[in-house]
């Protein structure tokens, strides 16, 4: 199986760090980056500024409540840019507000999972999605 590029949108080093460590015990091929905020992820997909380098990911984890461009705010540019609407993106928050969950399926967010509060369901959440959305769902290919 080819490696699946993770673009994981989070400004909470607790949160990267959970899941960076769950991605990594679950055994799966992967390339994960972190941007901090949602203009930082414009940045990655457009491949400008510091990630000029950088590959479209497959795969997008995205936190709602962020500094400079939140994740409804990303959410919007990703699902209207002809480029991006095809990824798959997975909002990834601690919000459980019916408000953010109505407004990121208008969307167009392809799952909404609120963050559980402690570690081991944190992992199980984690695992649930490399269960569903790497090892059952067939992703686009890269372009």
């Amino acid at each position: 199986m080819e490696p699946i590029h993770i673009l994981h949108v989070e400004d909470s080093e607790g949160d990267i760090l959970l899941i960076r460590d769950a991605i990594e015990e679950g055994g799966i091929a992967h390339t994960l980056d972190v941007v901090r905020n949602g203009q930082e992820a414009m940045e990655f997909l457009n491949k400008t500024g510091n990630f000029t380098d950088k590959q479209t990911p497959n795969l997008i984890l995205l936190d709602i409540n962020m500094p400079v461009m939140n994740g409804h705010e990303l959410l919007d540019f990703i699902k209207t840019d002809e480029r991006f609407k095809h990824l798959p993106v997975i909002m990834l928050t601690t919000s459980g507000s019916q408000d953010d969950i109505f407004k990121a399926y208008q969307k167009y967010t392809n799952s909404y999972i609120v963050k559980p509060g402690n570690v081991n369901d944190f992992e199980r959440v984690v695992r649930a999605i490399e269960n569903f959305w790497i090892t059952v769902a067939q992703l686009p290919k890269k372009p």
